[in-house]
């Protein structure tokens, strides 16, 4: 039975078919209409909010001014006439409420925009006037070209350039002297600051560490280079493991660090384990978002829970978390405290850090008030005498 998926349309008055290419996941469109440049701005907009996909048959860089405009209509703020607040105004909404307001719009936003629609040919070009040659990006993404024709979102398309360029060119980090090349659906490590935490707080032996969820493989390389003599990093996402293991390679720490596939724990213990696990308990609207959030907290759960069991006797787990949760009112501290006392933990210090990415400065973010008062934590913990 062949479930690849197909996005079907008309164009000049008889059937089309090509197989839909999406990396979250997202349903192929029910209804596509076939525009060139002579679309404006608000009629592709009202197409798509009303769920009509516009298959673009014009100049590629034209496609992307027009989504830049609906993407321009999407953010303006509606129209309210000012005046002075009074008693029966709605109370102002909790961190908590706001926070899934803005995943609410950031989804939205998605769906609008994936509406402008690219056609790529059989080996991944683009017969479109000034399109770019992304051959390279689609190959590193999808693999290669398998000689069908496809489609996809110019949202999609514009995201496997940027990744590209990203991995030829890579992210420096200052804690390694080195740069770090992430693929495509490999979480960037561009919060440089539990990089830092990592990177200064004492080790409490050098023979062996765990990296648990090693994604580029940049905690396990610094922990190589801090004199590590053995360093194990687990993965589960095909990419990510290849992703680290090309990084690893790269930095010349083979002979340091193995990078295998396991779900969280590598058998055997190890007097020193890491992890950074997602930071936020909720739904990620896309795969690369896996690496920021996590419903229920499950990966940092299943962290704390099997800690004790693969700690050396005398051993630390790190784990690196940022109390953004705890701001927005998803998490509590003493939530937190309460899971490392019910894995059998103790905290034996903790070293903080505050971030310095650049929404943390935004003003205009929606979630401002709470990255502000933002802190990246290195928890050192070990199992709790009986």
């Amino acid at each position: 039975m062949n479930t690849t998926p197909t996005l079907a349309w008309t164009e000049d008055g008889r059937p089309v078919t090509a197989r839909w290419r999406s990396e979250a996941g997202v349903a192929a469109p029910r209804r596509v209409e076939v525009v060139d440049d002579t679309v404006t701005a608000d009629e592709a907009y009202h197409l798509a909010c009303g769920g009509t996909a516009l298959l673009y048959r014009g100049d590629y860089q034209n496609a992307r001014q027009l989504m830049q405009a609906m993407a321009r209509r999407v953010d303006r703020p509606p129209h309210r006439p000012r005046r002075k607040p009074t008693a029966k105004d709605a109370p102002a909404p909790s961190p908590a409420d706001a926070f899934h307001k803005h995943r609410m719009a950031q989804a939205q936003r998605a769906r609008i925009l994936g509406m402008v629609l690219i056609p790529l040919d059989a080996d991944y070009g683009i017969a479109l006037r000034r399109a770019p040659n992304v051959r390279d990006a689609c190959s590193e993404a999808w693999g290669a070209p398998d000689d069908v024709a496809s489609v996809a979102s110019l949202r999609e398309i514009l995201g496997l350039i940027g990744a590209h360029e990203w991995r030829k060119k890579g992210v420096i980090v200052p804690a390694l002297s080195a740069s770090i090349h992430p693929w495509y659906g490999v979480f960037s490590p561009v919060r440089g600051e539990y990089l830092q935490l990592i990177d200064q707080a004492p080790l409490p032996a050098t023979s062996l560490a765990f990296d648990v969820g090693t994604g580029t493989g940049v905690i396990a390389a610094l922990l190589a280079r801090r004199g590590v003599q053995q360093v194990v990093g687990t993965e589960r996402d095909a990419r990510a493991l290849a992703c680290a293991r090309e990084n690893i390679a790269r930095l010349g720490y083979e002979r340091a660090v193995k990078i295998v596939d396991a779900d969280l724990f590598p058998e055997g213990r190890a007097p020193l384990i890491v992890c950074n696990p997602p930071w936020l308990p909720a739904k990620a609207n896309a795969p690369i978002e896996h690496a920021i959030y996590d419903p229920d907290s499950q990966m940092l759960k299943g962290f704390l829970n099997g800690l004790a069991a693969h700690l050396s006797p005398g051993g630390e787990g790190w784990l690196i978390l940022s109390d953004l949760a705890e701001h927005l009112g998803l998490r509590t501290r003493e939530t937190l405290l309460s899971w490392i006392h019910g894995a059998g933990l103790v905290v034996l210090a903790r070293h903080d850090v505050r971030p310095n990415h650049p929404k943390a400065g935004d003003a205009n973010d929606p979630l401002h008030v709470a990255r502000r008062a933002e802190v990246t934590s290195l928890w050192r913990l070990g199992v709790r005498p009986a």
